[in-house]
């Protein structure tokens, strides 16, 4: 009988080992905590629901414990588990180029091409990218890596992780979480910047209705968008090829199906792979060092960056515009990515200042614009550390 119980004992410690409790850390229980907020945020404050929602969740499965020597084969970075094959899609860069087509299925960009000034504060708030990668140099790191982190201030989630996977892959899960973060903490970082760099006066510039735009301009738009893109930075074009593919597939208006399915059943498919995997990829004994708390807070900076330039920047051009073709400066937060987040926050704020002044159609443009000139970044940093 003895004999039966300490086998019984033996088998219930050997079970035990395999447990989360006996392989449970502090990192662990932090990681898990983040997740919780994740989903909080996401459900209770509806902060970009879709991204945070399966992001948040990803981090509760990469951070339960398990015991790494069994080869259980269920961790992210576990060869030959299912979440390492899920995994693959960000590791290689296949995720974004898909994202990109269902953006680009879904993007009207008819505001843009009715006023097509708006477009250089696409490219003025990328000037969040360039100073965090100076910022991330002088801490120390890569220059591969800089500039990995320093695309976060485009926030473009899928961008973030196209190049982190092709020139930091170790820092790709550090940097996609800082990315989609900010991008669901716009309406909180945005405003009090937006309000400091602006005047009451400033706030209630009203600007022209914007023109109607042909069909003809609407279909010219993506293919003549590639070739001068592309041309300019080939590295981009898995991203700019697919963002432009998919908007022609939306205007051309003789491949609806294909384009329902792009911004529909395909966007949504990648983006709970993306968020899940991404999310179990901050797994506390890879994740959980000093340099990925460095690349939150650089991120941070480049987002403040970034949002700073794209208000500055419509303030030097103003000096230069007549009274009635003047800009609203609370659009130039919009030069970031975060479709149509951003745009949201300049109509919101405005509103608080005019109730009948509405820049959502306004600030769309420079939006969709911070879509394109994020890749265009992301190309020329790829074309300069790769190869």
């Amino acid at each position: 009988m003895m004999e039966f119980f300490k086998f019984i004992g033996h088998g219930f410690d050997i079970f035990m080992q395999y447990t989360a409790f006996a392989n449970v850390t502090v990192g662990h229980l932090i990681m898990i905590t983040v997740g919780l907020i994740f989903i909080y945020l996401a459900i209770t404050k509806e902060y970009e629901p879709l991204l945070l929602v399966p992001i948040g969740f990803g981090i509760l499965i990469g951070n339960i414990p398990f015991a790494e020597a069994a080869n259980l084969k269920v961790g992210i970075y576990e060869e030959g588990s299912v979440l390492s094959y899920l995994y693959y899609g960000v590791t290689h860069g296949i995720y974004p180029p898909l994202i990109f087509l269902g953006i680009g299925a879904m993007t009207d960009f008819s505001t843009l091409l009715s006023n097509p000034k708006l477009i250089i504060l696409g490219a003025a708030a990328q000037i969040g990218i360039f100073g965090a990668y100076t910022i991330a140099l002088a801490l120390g790191y890569l220059p591969q890596q800089a500039a990995a982190i320093g695309i976060i201030g485009g926030a473009d989630g899928p961008t973030a992780i196209f190049l982190s996977a092709k020139l930091a892959p170790e820092l790709t899960g550090a940097i996609a979480i800082s990315a989609y973060s900010y991008m669901a903490l716009v309406p909180v970082i945005q405003p009090p910047i937006m309000k400091l760099l602006t005047t009451p006066k400033e706030r209630t510039i009203r600007m022209k209705p914007p023109r109607q735009v042909s069909k003809l301009e609407k279909v010219l738009f993506p293919i003549i968008g590639l070739l001068l893109t592309c041309s300019i930075t080939p590295s981009a074009i898995p991203l700019l090829g697919m963002l432009f593919f998919g908007n022609l597939l939306k205007e051309s208006g003789v491949t609806k199906r294909l384009a329902e399915t792009a911004r529909g059943a395909l966007i949504d498919i990648v983006t709970i792979l993306i968020g899940l995997t991404v999310g179990a990829s901050t797994q506390a004994t890879t994740f959980l060092t000093a340099k990925s708390v460095g690349i939150f807070v650089l991120g941070a900076v480049s987002f403040i960056i970034a949002t700073t330039g794209g208000i500055l920047f419509v303030k030097f051009l103003n000096l230069f515009l007549s009274d009635k073709n003047k800009i609203n400066p609370l659009i130039g937060n919009a030069g970031v990515s975060a479709v149509p987040d951003s745009a949201r926050v300049s109509q919101m704020v405005g509103l608080q200042y005019d109730p009948t002044n509405h820049l959502l159609m306004h600030a769309m443009a420079p939006n969709v614009a911070g879509v394109i000139g994020s890749a265009v970044a992301a190309g020329i940093m790829l074309s300069f550390f790769v190869g």
